[in-house]
């Protein structure tokens, strides 16, 4: 070893030398080093462990080829034409797409013996009004899209990290309408209801309502009036002055719209997943298998760039691998801790003197390595997740 890590005791070179003993005794239980890669590819830390023995407690770390949509993809969403079966005037049925253009070819009996021209109204009413066309959902996302056509490139098999958390959040955030506010949700419900011209015409019937007066239950003469300046306001200040509805109450009578303050749900959040290992390579043959541990990691993390001659010389590139985390007990699928889906490996941060001090083996290997990894979920967890039959286990699931 050399270095500054100081002399090797006589007990640190009797441990080494047991540990060589053991490496050749089960050397043909090792990877070679012409197998860190493809479909059954297996890196161990430490190497006495194999994919079949019983190994306790460890982190199984799978390295998965990212797959795009496919091309020509509509990302899960489509626009569908309702249909409906017509009798035509000969008294014969058929089934014809339903939009208003297609209807003017056809007349249909109105039930008193004339020929009409059909409508969308004849077919695709429901509850008072007419269905358009329909959005049909076959979203599949990316999680499960590339589990469905999965690829792996390597495994890594690691003992479990002294720190072991899941963290699910999801956002909240406060939501304000007020009474004006809420009027005008109203007018563009019935705007987008019943049509421009209608909705226009009620939008002004409301507007010269306040104007000249309307009866509001709980407002007295002086608020009311208050409330058609705040109007008012509002109009100016739509102009580009500097003038609220909120502000023209309150000076007005002394009291502000109440904003019906409330916790409305935002959105989700993808979860994270900090580790962090420590190598302490006992051989040659194990230091071989750190270093192809961490070059395939920092491989798989980078984008691919297509054309390359020593620089990215590609219009684009390709992303990333992913990657597949799972907790594993003997060998098996951990009966308590969380699941994760596909993961990105987001950060990765390598110490090479984390003994203190820079200290190395005679063929440059460091005496001890931490290794920093931060992975990120490609997708959010939802509450069906946890249903049987989804991958959450029998543990505690995501």
């Amino acid at each position: 070893m050399s270095g500054n890590a100081g002399g090797i005791t006589e007990k640190g070179r009797e441990l080494a030398k047991k540990n060589r003993e053991e490496f050749k005794r089960k050397k043909s239980e090792l990877p070679k080093s012409d197998a860190f890669f493809g479909d059954s590819a297996y890196m161990s830390y430490p190497i006495a462990r194999s994919g079949i023995e019983d190994t306790g407690d460890t982190l199984l770390i799978k390295c998965i080829e990212y797959v795009p949509p496919d091309e020509g993809s509509n990302f899960g969403f489509a626009l569908e034409n309702s249909t409906a079966e017509i009798e035509l005037a000969d008294g014969t049925k058929k089934t014809i797409v339903t939009t208003e253009g297609n209807l003017k070819n056809y007349k249909i009996s109105d039930g008193k013996g004339n020929l009409v021209q059909p409508t969308r109204a004849d077919f695709h009413t429901k509850d008072g009004e007419v269905q358009d066309m329909k959005f049909v959902t076959e979203f599949t996302d990316a999680n499960s899209r590339i589990n469905a056509n999965k690829v792996t490139k390597y495994n890594i098999e690691l003992p479990i990290p002294q720190e072991v958390n899941d963290s699910n959040q999801v956002t909240w955030g406060d939501d304000r309408m007020n009474a004006l506010e809420l009027a005008g949700l109203a007018v563009a419900q019935k705007f987008m209801k019943n049509g421009a011209i209608e909705s226009i015409q009620e939008s002004q019937q409301a507007i010269r309502a306040m104007i000249s007066g309307v009866n509001i239950p709980g407002i007295e003469g002086k608020t009311a009036n208050a409330v058609r300046a705040a109007l008012s306001g509002a109009a100016i200040g739509a102009l580009g002055s500097n003038i609220s509805a909120k502000s023209v109450i309150a000076r007005s009578t002394g009291q502000i719209l109440n904003s019906n303050l409330e916790l409305l749900f935002q959105g989700m959040n993808l979860r994270s997943f900090p580790y962090s290992i420590t190598f302490s390579p006992r051989s040659e043959k194990e230091s071989a298998v750190v270093k192809a541990i961490i070059r395939s990691l920092k491989m798989s993390m980078a984008p691919k760039a297509g054309q390359f001659n020593g620089s990215a010389q590609g219009i684009f590139l390709q992303s990333p691998d992913l990657f597949q985390l799972e907790y594993r007990k003997n060998g098996e699928p951990h009966p308590f801790l969380n699941k994760m889906k596909l993961t990105a490996l987001t950060g990765m941060n390598v110490n090479y003197t984390n003994a203190g001090t820079y200290a190395s083996y005679d063929d440059g290997t460091p005496v001890n390595i931490r290794m920093d990894l931060t992975f990120k979920e490609i997708n959010p967890i939802y509450h069906e997740d946890y249903l049987p039959g989804y991958g959450a286990g029998e543990g505690v699931g995501y």
